[in-house]
């Protein structure tokens, strides 16, 4: 099933006894997590119905002591593992067994735990993975696929928001911004403050105040920042601000991956492809935990500075920090 799907049965106050979430999409991660856990949760004490486990840390028999136990002044009560494949050789096998085995177990305890499983990548032919059939569901938290996807799901990012679109707007920004679904929900919300309420946003409003960013080299950026080429970095800032790209999405992307490395360089084990784990260890191990931590003040009080509360040139503020953040 696909988030919609998921919102449709949640509606309906329909749960299932366990749930994969496996994409990389973070926000339909996020999303499709807080759903669950807010209809699982609705009617009980949250401190002590929620178990919390990360992969690379978890004892499959602490997993299923999980499953095993019963809600406390509550309907039901969740169990979370995020990142189970963080664990390599045999101790991930042994711990995607035990995923199939509580699979098995919440099927039939009346819906009284609830077993969500968050991993960014998985492979559907895997014995575990296939565990999530029947009553249970994988839910697909990958990033849409081509302009039609993306386009739809502005559609219904646009009707959660209630904001009116005429018809070409969703195909325009699915072009202009591509499968970034932050930044699509982020111009959404911008483009509804440019008409007044029951107004549909136009296509000619999006292209006037949208830049083209669906090939924006943000990775780029990113990686020249984390392994210290500044000057790289500050080329890279310029095309990019030269292209119309703009500031506020651009400086989330800064504090995302910079969050990123704060929780690598505090010992946990992300999620994604190796090459890009590999990537973000590297770059990690150029900062200390408090020079990581100032970045992320530094990201924060250049926020305040876009916003109009510091008296400086967003582009000149922007390659300070970029400068700051590299060195």
């Amino acid at each position: 099933m696909n988030f919609e799907d998921l919102n449709k049965e949640l509606s309906k106050g329909e749960l299932r006894p366990a749930y994969l979430l496996a994409g990389p999409e973070s926000l339909l991660q996020d999303e499709s997590l807080a759903a669950i856990r807010g209809l699982v949760l609705a009617d009980g004490p949250t401190d002590f119905n929620v178990d919390q486990f990360e992969g690379r840390s978890l004892e499959p028999s602490a997993l299923l002591d999980a499953i095993h136990s019963l809600p406390m002044m509550a309907e039901h009560r969740l169990v979370l593992l995020r990142e189970p494949l963080a664990k390599r050789g045999g101790a991930s096998e042994k711990l995607t067994e035990a995923i199939a085995q509580a699979v098995i177990k919440v099927g039939g305890m009346s819906l009284s735990t609830i077993f969500v499983v968050q991993c960014s990548k998985v492979d559907r032919r895997a014995k575990w993975v296939k565990a999530f059939s029947g009553d249970a569901a994988v839910v697909d938290c990958n990033p849409p696929k081509g302009s039609r996807a993306i386009a739809s799901f502005v559609r219904s990012e646009a009707k959660r928001q209630k904001v009116k679109l005429d018809s070409a707007v969703p195909e325009c920004l699915a072009e202009l911004v591509g499968p970034q679904l932050m930044l699509l929900r982020q111009e959404i919300t911008k483009l509804a403050l440019l008409v007044e309420a029951g107004e549909k946003i136009t296509r000619a409003q999006v292209l006037e105040s949208v830049s083209n960013v669906s090939e924006q080299p943000i990775w780029d950026l990113t990686d020249a920042i984390g392994e210290g080429r500044s000057a790289q970095a500050l080329e890279i800032l310029g095309r990019m601000q030269a292209a119309g790209a703009p500031a506020q999405p651009l400086l989330g992307s800064l504090a995302a991956h910079f969050r990123k490395l704060l929780r690598v360089r505090a010992g946990e084990q992300l999620g994604g492809p190796p090459f890009v784990v590999k990537k973000l260890g590297s770059q990690a191990r150029r900062y200390s935990p408090t020079r990581l931590l100032a970045c992320l003040r530094a990201i924060h009080e250049t926020d305040e500075i876009l916003k109009g509360r510091g008296g400086i040139r967003p582009k000149i503020a922007l390659e300070r920090l970029v400068i700051g953040l590299a060195v």
